[in-house]
């Protein structure tokens, strides 16, 4: 499918090859630290069979860049093709992988120096023409968000991780209790949903469509966890009536009864947090919970989940323009001021945070600090392609995921923008996702 943004015959070459260069260099310097910060055990071990052990993502990382920089678009041959099977994402589950012959810690790390040694090399004569894959430094931007993916995926099993603290990070400014409006009106009518013009978007993000959306109100902020915890106290896990049938067999037969690494002591919450047992902070957005928990909330609260339409047309959508930008607060690349992103915390930020990235409506932290689930199943967009692999979104497509917008704390800029596509199953809870709620506008 040719894209009008990739096909435009003023490229700025060294432009593109400066954002590669810092996105590629910002992604592996997070990678280092995650797998620097604890000792060769833990970056072996599997902490959760739902994560890998963390050397394997820190191989299959190198084996990724290699294959699609060094491979595909330079055309070189494989640096190590014996390797290529055990960090095939696809060729064996994670529950797996602990048992295969992996790359020690010492020499994945070596592999994956030595393809970034050669990649920047590629980067400083690439010719951002020529094919699909090498349009706009199509291919290295895919690289640089599918490292930030992992580093995010990483810092989920260090969340997991039991031990002492590994990892600090300054928490986020302190804000005033926000007092704003607990909702805002999204006016009905047409938008555009997903791009066409955004080089480094991924195959189901595409393509822009027009997509109508009748008026609903949505939430300022995201649900907090002081909001979470009256559904708690209201007996919102012990009764029926709140839940999809799925979501409460699923309950009944985990013995759920608040959101993952919570406990209760006394008449207080406390949470886990990368290894610091802390007291549940009522202000903050509630995180790691799953789909189920967040639609169960919102009935609870007379309210129901945004769908992925009306996520994203509160998220980009300009009323006095007519036009979807790329971010709430405009097409500007995110900065500190409009969200908490890129691991800079390790915590979502106060409700209410950054005043300065709400949208023109004035719904606040769209982008950053939690994913927010939506009431979607993962589907294709109309005119979807493939590309440049089947795997990356088409073989996921159907009512078994739901979509999660937003980013998170976690996720870097790169991965994340106003059409940024996030997908897992309704069952999942160590991931960072929260959600905020919506009515339709009709609705009392």
């Amino acid at each position: 499918m040719t894209d009008p943004a990739i096909d435009a015959p003023h490229i700025d070459a060294e432009a593109l090859r400066e954002r590669a260069l810092t996105t590629l260099t910002t992604a592996r310097t997070r990678t280092t630290l995650l797998t620097s910060c604890v000792e060769d055990p833990d970056l072996t071990a599997q902490h959760s069979p739902l994560m890998s052990p963390l050397v394997w993502d820190l191989a299959h990382i190198g084996n990724q860049e290699e294959l699609w920089l060094l491979r595909a678009v330079a055309g070189r041959d494989a640096m190590r093709p014996e390797i290529d099977g055990l960090y095939d994402a696809f060729e064996h589950p994670r529950s797996e992988r602990p048992s295969l012959p992996l790359l020690p810690p010492a020499e994945a790390r070596a592999y994956a120096a030595e393809v970034r040694g050669r990649v920047m090399d590629l980067l400083e004569s690439a010719d951002f023409h020529g094919t699909r894959l090498t349009q706009a430094g199509f291919a290295f931007g895919m690289i640089a968000q599918h490292e930030q993916q992992h580093d995010e995926t990483m810092l989920i099993t260090h969340q997991l991780r039991k031990g002492p603290q590994a990892l600090t990070a300054p928490d986020p400014e302190p804000v005033p209790l926000f007092t704003g409006p607990a909702e805002v009106l999204v006016p009905g009518g047409p938008f555009t949903m997903g791009t066409s013009t955004e080089p480094w978007a991924l195959d189901n993000e595409r393509p822009a469509h027009r997509r109508e959306v009748a008026s609903f109100h949505i939430d300022t902020t995201p649900v907090t966890n002081g909001a979470y915890q009256a559904f708690i106290e209201d007996g919102g896990y012990d009764n029926e009536r709140w839940w999809t049938a799925e979501g409460w067999a699923h309950v009944r037969k985990h013995s759920l009864y608040a959101p993952l690494f919570w406990r209760r002591d006394g008449k207080q919450w406390l949470r886990r947090r990368f290894g610091v047992t802390e007291v549940v902070p009522p202000d903050e957005p509630v995180v790691h919970v799953c789909w189920y928990e967040a639609d169960a909330y919102a009935r609870w609260a007379g309210r129901r989940l945004p769908t992925e339409a009306e996520w994203e047309k509160a998220a980009r959508h300009d009323p006095a323009t007519g036009r979807s930008t790329r971010y709430p607060w405009g097409d500007a690349d995110p900065a500190p001021e409009h969200a908490n992103l890129g691991q800079r915390h390790l915590r979502p930020a106060p409700a209410g945070s950054y005043p300065a990235g709400e949208s023109p409506l004035g719904v606040r932290q769209l982008i950053g600090d939690v994913w927010e689930w939506t009431a979607s199943d993962f589907l294709p967009y109309p005119g979807f392609q493939a590309f440049p692999y089947k795997e990356y979104s088409e073989v996921f497509f159907g009512p078994e995921y739901k979509v999660l917008r937003g980013g998170s704390f976690a996720v870097d800029q790169v991965a994340c923008r106003g059409t940024f596509r996030n997908w897992d199953y309704p069952i999942r809870r160590q991931i960072f996702s929260g959600f905020r709620t919506a009515r339709s506008a009709g609705d009392v």
